[in-house]
């Protein structure tokens, strides 16, 4: 009887698919890693920290100066309303307010509306077009003495509360 010659076998094929499969798998995740750069990295830790800090300061502020808000999608007109309270009615509200709509993943999706003061410390801005998810508010004014957060769910979610996170 003649042996069958060894590509012809299969264990040796077998043998081969094992460390054939590892380089594989190794080219397609470099391709992934190289396609999509992590965004999240941070280069100066230091700054960041002190970032963090000023955040802090800018909550603690908003959570002495009795700050909440309720943001609503108003259905048919395609606007965004804002309705901003401060607590006892203390303080002069602000001319406009900054909205942040953060993407929790990626950065360009990001974007930032001017609310526009209207009638009896309603904000209104036009609503963009966002695709679905969970979008993270950010509100302040132009100065970024105090901040609001708050979290929007979309399709399903109409509305969304504004608080100091602290």
């Amino acid at each position: 009887m003649n042996p069958q010659p060894w590509y012809k076998q299969f264990w040796p094929w077998f043998l081969i698919s094992l460390p054939l499969s590892a380089v594989i798998g190794g080219i397609a995740t470099l391709i992934i890693a190289m396609q999509s750069p992590n965004a999240m990295v941070v280069d100066d830790y230091y700054k960041e920290g002190l970032a963090i800090n000023e955040t802090l300061a800018r909550e603690r502020a908003a959570a002495d100066l009795g700050l909440s808000g309720l943001l609503r999608h108003a259905g048919g007109t395609g606007r965004l309303q804002l309705e901003l309270m401060i607590r006892d009615g203390e303080g002069a509200l602000p001319g406009h307010l900054e909205l942040r709509l953060v993407h929790p993943t990626l950065a360009h999706k990001d974007q930032t509306l001017r609310l526009e003061p209207g009638n009896d410390g309603i904000y209104v801005s036009d609503m963009p077009q966002l695709s679905p998810g969970n979008w993270h508010l950010i509100l302040s004014p132009p100065d970024a003495s105090w901040r609001l957060t708050g979290r929007l769910v979309l399709p399903q979610g109409g509305q969304a509360r504004l608080t100091p996170g602290v």
